[in-house]
């Protein structure tokens, strides 16, 4: 997810998409732990998307 889709959401959408974005890592996680895990580099690209999001709320939060 690019950092312009990000900025084009709502808080809520953001939520969402951050609560979603944290159970696929704890399925990756548990997947990679069990040996079952196939794409290793979208373990990154979650943990990564999930940093933009926290961001981009926190850049919200402190402008207000």
């Amino acid at each position: 997810m690019k950092a312009e889709e990000i900025r084009a959401k709502s808080d809520d959408e953001l939520k969402e998409q951050l609560l979603s974005l944290k159970k696929e890592q704890f399925n990756l996680r548990f997947q990679q732990s069990t040996g079952q895990l196939e794409n290793t580099a979208r373990v990154r690209t979650v943990r990564r998307g999930i940093a933009r999001i926290k961001t981009e709320l926190r850049h919200r939060r402190d402008k207000e």
